[in-house]
């Protein structure tokens, strides 16, 4: 689907809408690495294969975190905004739930929503989406959450 572009006055309407879900993206271990390097978490859950094998995951786990910063990205293959759309930027989250972990080499996508648009002043829009994370081959979704973007028209 890609980005939807709509007129201003009709982006409104959007709300309620469920899209298409976004492409699969492989959480590999040197990406699991570099996070944990990043934000200074070097659990050996995160980053000790050998130890990690004798837990409960049977592996390598991503960082919640890093699930959750991917959602910029994954969240990104299909999107709807406003004409003249200029930026967005992230407002903040209303819920956030890690619910299963993503195993080092497994692949997600998100399944987005849009909950709610709120026009704000003439040239913003507060977006409240709705976000599941599916892990591929698996019942329980990574996360869920309730992301908050303003979209800035110019």
């Amino acid at each position: 689907m890609g980005l939807t572009i709509v007129p201003k006055e009709e982006f409104l309407s959007h709300a309620g809408t469920r899209l298409e879900p976004g492409e699969w993206f492989e959480i590999g271990q040197q990406r699991i690495n570099e996070f944990a390097e990043c934000t200074e978490d070097r659990q050996y859950i995160h980053v000790d294969e050998e130890l990690a094998r004798q837990t409960p995951f049977g592996g390598t786990i991503a960082h919640g975190f890093l699930t959750l910063s991917m959602l910029s990205h994954i969240a990104s293959d299909n999107r709807i905004a406003p004409e003249g759309v200029v930026m967005g930027i992230n407002y903040g989250f209303d819920k956030v739930r890690f619910l299963a972990p993503v195993r080092a080499g497994k692949r997600v996508r998100a399944q987005v929503e849009i909950l709610d648009i709120t026009a704000r002043e003439e040239n913003r829009f507060l977006v409240k989406q709705g976000i599941t994370v599916e892990i591929e081959d698996e019942e329980t979704p990574a996360l869920v959450a309730e992301w908050l973007t303003m979209a800035v028209t110019g």
